[in-house]
């Protein structure tokens, strides 16, 4: 790396470290209120949130800290934004993928992706083209041409920003994160073969909610069959050294995550109303 990591989250992970996050709809007010926590990267989730890429935008502005910016010796954004586009893998996305890039995103989070090709379309969709016989060419690039914003966002020239925005870990000094969300018993049967033919799938993680849906089990997420999934997700990563997130840390179960092995740890933001309850424990009202 000639230089320093844009990344936060790239930064930790190459490192060998944890990584901790949270997520959020494209909202400034909510990029206000993440700016000063102590996560490494929010995830904006539009596949269950409004698709709004004028507020994406916004909110991304919002996230930098202008403070942190002028007194921190690590550059780039404190909370390193990645997005969770809408379409499920087989639906191909790339112009959605192509849109957050655009914006500045530093990372894609892929739903639903069950098989080889959707798996190497989803790195694709985040690569500029490159001429066969390029010694990185394959996943071979889809991505259009229209960085200006984002290179003006991470902080670089439009050439600057090309020799950085290629897929880590396929190029190692690539500041994209494409992480891939495994939630159905498709997926696990292919993810050794995902991880093996396609490189630069930086991040799997596991999708909970719909893989337990599909068992019959529906947010049962320590029934046996659901351990059993998950532990084969984890076996595959661990065994080709990729990194596993679990999309729901709480303070109950992160020593049993981080025994797992998991090193993308994402949360749910935690939220009080210290007047609503200061009222309740005054009146005796549960």
């Amino acid at each position: 790396m000639t230089a320093q990591r844009l990344n936060k989250v790239i930064r930790r992970l190459a490192a060998g470290e944890h990584v901790f996050a949270s997520f959020s709809p494209a909202e400034p007010a909510a990029a206000i209120d993440f700016s000063t926590t102590s996560y490494d990267a929010l995830v904006f989730e539009m596949e269950h949130k409004p698709w709004d890429a004028v507020a994406l935008r916004d909110t991304f502005q919002y996230l930098l800290n202008r403070r942190q910016i002028r007194t921190s010796d690590e550059p780039g954004p404190a909370l390193t934004p990645i997005v969770r586009i809408p379409a499920n893998g087989a639906e191909r996305a790339q112009w959605h993928a192509k849109q957050v890039l655009d914006l500045g995103a530093f990372g894609v989070v892929w739903p639903h992706i069950s098989t080889v090709e959707e798996a190497r379309n989803a790195v694709a969709a985040c690569r500029y083209p490159s001429l066969a016989g390029d010694p990185r060419y394959e996943p071979a690039g889809l991505r259009g041409d229209s960085p200006g914003t984002a290179a003006r966002y991470w902080g670089l020239t439009n050439q600057e920003y090309y020799t950085r925005s290629d897929v880590w870990p396929l190029d190692p000094d690539g500041e994209i994160l494409v992480a891939l969300m495994i939630e159905d018993q498709r997926g696990i049967e292919n993810l050794p073969r995902m991880l093996d033919e396609v490189p630069g799938i930086g991040l799997v993680v596991i999708g909970e909610g719909d893989m337990s849906q599909e068992l019959g089990i529906p947010r049962q997420y320590d029934h046996p069959r659901m351990a059993e999934c998950k532990r084969r997700v984890l076996d595959a990563c661990h065994a080709r050294g990729v990194p596993v997130g679990h999309p729901h840390v709480t303070a109950d179960n992160v020593k049993q995550v981080l025994d797992d092995g998991y090193r993308f740890l994402m949360t749910a933001p935690v939220r009080t109303y210290p007047g609503l309850d200061l009222g309740h424990s005054l009146t005796g009202r549960a």
